[in-house]
């Protein structure tokens, strides 16, 4: 019976989701639970309601007197059960109503909306009076004087206005007067928005990003739960305005210990996962606009459904149909690494790669800012960011840094709104390592990555010379964050199939991101993988990789007490280097066999078992004989491979089933003593 006293993080504010009693409840229980509910509401204090002081003040007034009456209850008839069963629900509502009113982050929420507030105090007053009107008092044994207030109290809660507070409506009208005026393209006054912050008690740079994040998570719970959005354009309209107090009004960056931004400015940035982050139109043919199931490329370096650029050749053009250029040959060569990761997408999301690429380009509501004045909020509050990056003082350009941080972590509307005004080039320009200001140039990186992910970032980025200062931070960042970050912006650099060779072309690019495979931390070694993965989607970079000794660093990774996740990364990336003889050689030298076997054994992620098929397939075929028969001397690959064909995808049976062919035909020859011509002679493998 307790369960209304929680703080109920699971339902959304201003949602009173009471429970009646069950039928067969006990008189002595339901007295003992309404006596903890009144006192409960009692508790509150007027003075620590922000708004609404007025009607919480007559509410536990109120509620004060019938927990006296309730503390009275001697005896009652079992025919006011009813009564106290609905007296018990409403009593719920009221708690709730009180939580969310006192509620610390939800201050200019609850000031927005303050008429409608009013009127849940009133219509719950009311419904305690009604319950309160039919109570049979004669049944219930409690002095005359009880009786009395309770009279007094039912007949003062029919006549109780409970209207909102004057200062509250004075207040409430300033705020929505200048969220019009942002929908109408006008700054508003600061000292006006001052006003009503104070009004609030919003004090600092703190109170203001809680108020913000809980907003937020309104917006993500009606959008969870399917419910009613009609409210999102007052939640993305108050956003607007509190992002823009964030970013103007609040000039200190104080942050809190426990909060989630100051815990984000500690840690490392998110790792990168090589199928999620790509952009999903590379799985596209540029000639058919559909799912390229088998890429091949050509002489230009353009990667096109094989089906698709033999229709275009045989029709007598000669020239490549994306970039115009005249084709030296006619060579179609496979891009195996972009046909696995198609593949490796499609089963991941479990949809055909249509309907993928149709969710993903549905308009988000981080598209849409929500609604116009949190549009117009967002580039007044982008022009300054940008000026302070521009002329501000090294504490200012830190902060617009941290802002332009934040304000990108979610939202695509606002890494376009920053982009468009500029901010691109003045924060490049703060990662110079010339700077000695740590927690600038990680503030500085992070939101350049954050920017990258937008349609426009990689172009933007390049358009400014920002591989150079990028690159340079990868190689002699400050800090290890600040590097393994660089890392990960180079991954959706990457993304853009013409950006890949200008990075590849760049030694000092792949030798940093090798370099942070080697010595960085998780997270840095996986964005650094992940990278290298994206620059094999070229395949002449194939090459520039193993010069930069990635084999051995991505070996390294597999004899590690690294993360599965980040192991499986590396086999994906060394499954994509195998596939031609340079690859699979330096992977054999790198003793990289016995390791693979071993973690086909142990390997508990379905897509780590796959890339070791994949990568002991591509040294039988690439090595030969050699490979072969050290696999099939060890009786448990046999059994695993079977495994995959039962367990695997189609894509992982289908690679287990060749490489199990590859196995038994040459066990085969060997019982037939048929060697020479078929099967070279081994030679000495170093698989310890």
């Amino acid at each position: 019976m307790n369960t209304h006293l929680s703080n109920q993080r699971d339902r959304r504010i201003l949602s009173f989701p009471a429970v009646h009693p069950c039928q067969n409840i006990s008189p002595p229980t339901l007295i003992t639970s309404l006596i903890t509910l009144s006192q409960a509401i009692s508790n509150f204090k007027p003075d620590s309601f922000p708004t609404q002081r007025r009607n919480a003040r007559e509410t536990i007034r109120q509620i004060n007197i019938i927990s006296i009456f309730l503390h009275e209850i001697q005896h009652h008839s079992n025919s006011t059960i009813l009564c106290f069963s609905e007296l018990h629900f409403t009593l719920q509502k009221i708690h709730f109503l009180m939580q969310d009113c006192t509620h610390e982050s939800a201050r200019i929420f609850m000031l927005a909306k303050s008429q409608h507030v009013a009127s849940q105090f009133r219509s719950l007053i009311r419904a305690t009076a009604t319950t309160l009107d039919v109570l049979p008092l004669h049944g219930i044994d409690v002095c005359d004087e009880v009786k009395e207030l309770v009279e007094l109290v039912t007949k003062q809660a029919r006549k109780a206005k409970f209207e909102v507070d004057p200062t509250d409506e004075i207040s409430s009208k300033k705020l929505h007067f200048i969220l019009h005026q942002f929908e109408r393209g006008i700054e508003p006054d600061i000292s006006s928005m001052k006003e009503i912050l104070d009004y609030v008690k919003i004090k600092n740079w703190n109170d203001c990003n809680a108020e913000i994040k809980f907003l937020e998570d309104e917006i993500s719970f009606l959008e969870n739960h399917n419910c009613d959005e009609r409210e999102v354009p007052l939640l993305s309209s108050l956003i607007g305005f509190l992002s823009y107090c964030r970013g103007v009004i609040f000039e200190s960056l104080v942050l809190d210990r426990n909060s989630d931004e100051s815990e984000e400015s500690r840690r490392s940035t998110e790792m990168i996962t090589i199928t999620t982050c790509l952009n999903p139109e590379d799985f596209r043919c540029p000639i058919s606009l559909e799912l390229m199931t088998d890429p091949v490329t050509v002489s230009t370096g353009q990667t096109y459904d094989r089906v698709s650029i033999q229709k275009w050749l045989k029709s007598g053009k000669k020239k490549c149909p994306k970039t115009g250029e005249n084709l030296n040959n006619t060579e179609l060569v496979p891009n195996t690494t972009l046909k696995k990761l198609i593949q490796q997408f499609c089963t991941d999301n479990n949809v055909s790669f249509t309907k993928s690429c149709n969710r993903i380009r549905d308009i988000t509501r981080t598209i849409s800012p929500g609604s116009s004045s949190a549009a117009h909020a967002m580039q007044f509050l982008s022009w300054f960011l940008t000026k302070k990056l521009v002329f501000g003082t090294e504490e200012e350009k830190n902060k617009a840094a941290y802002e332009i941080r934040l304000l990108t972590r979610s939202s695509i509307f606002n890494r376009s709104c920053l982009i468009e005004v500029g901010t691109v080039p003045p924060l490049l320009e703060l990662l110079a390592t010339n700077n000695r200001n740590k927690t600038t140039q990680e503030n500085a990186v992070s939101a350049l990555l954050k920017l990258s992910k937008h349609a426009n970032g990689p172009e933007n980025i390049m358009a400014h010379e920002g591989l150079k200062p990028i690159i340079e931070l990868l190689k002699n960042g400050l800090s290890l964050e600040s590097r393994q970050i660089a890392a990960a912006i180079i991954f959706y650099l990457s993304s853009v199939k013409e950006y890949r060779n200008i990075i590849g072309e760049n030694q000092d690019a792949i030798l940093g991101l090798v370099e942070l495979v080697k010595n960085g931390t998780t997270c840095g070694k996986k964005n650094a993988v992940v990278a290298i993965f994206g620059l094999l989607l070229l395949p002449r970079n194939h090459k520039r990789v193993l010069e930069a000794g990635a084999v051995h660093a991505l070996v390294s990774i597999l004899d590690s007490s690294c993360k599965e996740e980040l192991v499986t990364e590396a086999l994906a990336v060394l499954a994509a280097l195998a596939e031609n003889f340079d690859g699979a050689n330096a992977v054999l030298e790198a003793s990289g066999l016995s390791l693979i076997t071993g973690m086909l054994r142990s390997a508990t992620s379905r897509t780590g078992k796959e890339h070791c098929a994949s990568i002991l397939l591509s040294l039988c075929v690439n090595i030969g004989a050699d490979v072969v028969g050290v696999l099939a001397k060890d009786v448990t690959v046999m059994p695993l491979l079977y495994s995959l064909l039962t367990d695997g995808t189609s894509h992982a049976a289908k690679k287990a089933r060749f490489l199990i062919k590859v196995l038994q035909d040459f066990n085969e020859t060997i019982a037939s003593r048929l060697k020479g011509s078929s099967v070279p002679r081994e030679r000495s493998l170093n698989v310890c």
